[in-house]
């Protein structure tokens, strides 16, 4: 008798009298259903996941090996980060804080005047705010010769705070030796964080 006559002939209600073969190709086909059912409900699910993780793999990677790039030189970039501290320290001895405003137009009213410029006007016009520092704006009129002129401008270049001289204007004087400049210097002064909040 076959497989499938001995699998007409079963009965359910008593499966101890089936015979042996019947026995096998049941177990076998509980197994391949336990398989499919597990597979469908467990790996299934779990192979999707790892897909996804494994999309995200080249990426990690790559977050891990910059931040073990950042790591290994981690000791050489807290050197560079003090040196960058002192180096902004001291370009921002640079700028004047704004009471000393006055004392620098002092030294450019002295600057100019040691050099025999005459000054109509040396005045402080508008301030312009920026992020951490205000620009403040300072016109200029004065005559003088031509070296007089040049060495006034070497002189303010030459202070240990910042200026930069701005609409630079010459024109010929009346007597024909002397030259009269008009000039807007922006000089910069530090914002201190009671101020800039």
């Amino acid at each position: 008798m076959g497989i499938i006559e001995e699998l007409k002939s079963f009965d359910v209600n008593d499966i101890g009298s089936a015979t042996r073969r019947v026995k096998l190709f049941l177990a076998f086909l509980l197994g391949v259903l336990l398989v499919g059912a597990g597979y469908h409900f467990i790996i299934k699910k779990q192979r999707a996941e790892l897909q996804v993780v494994e999309r995200k793999e080249p990426q990690l990677k790559k977050t891990y090996s910059d931040k073990k790039a950042l790591a290994v030189n981690l000791e050489a970039y807290k050197l560079q980060m003090v040196e960058a501290e002192e180096t902004f320290g001291v370009l921002l001895k640079q700028l004047p804080n704004e009471s000393e405003i006055p004392d620098l137009l002092i030294d450019m009213t002295q600057a100019g005047l040691s050099r025999g410029l005459l000054f109509q006007q040396i005045k402080p016009g508008n301030t312009i705010e920026k992020d951490f520092y205000a620009e403040k704006l300072v016109n200029i009129k004065a005559t003088g010769t031509y070296h007089q002129v040049a060495g006034f401008i070497s002189d303010i270049a030459a202070l240990q705070r910042i200026i930069n001289v701005d609409n630079f204007k010459l024109t010929r004087g009346s007597d024909g030796n002397e030259l009269n400049i008009e000039a807007i210097t922006k000089t910069y002064h530090y914002i201190e964080e009671s101020n800039a909040q």
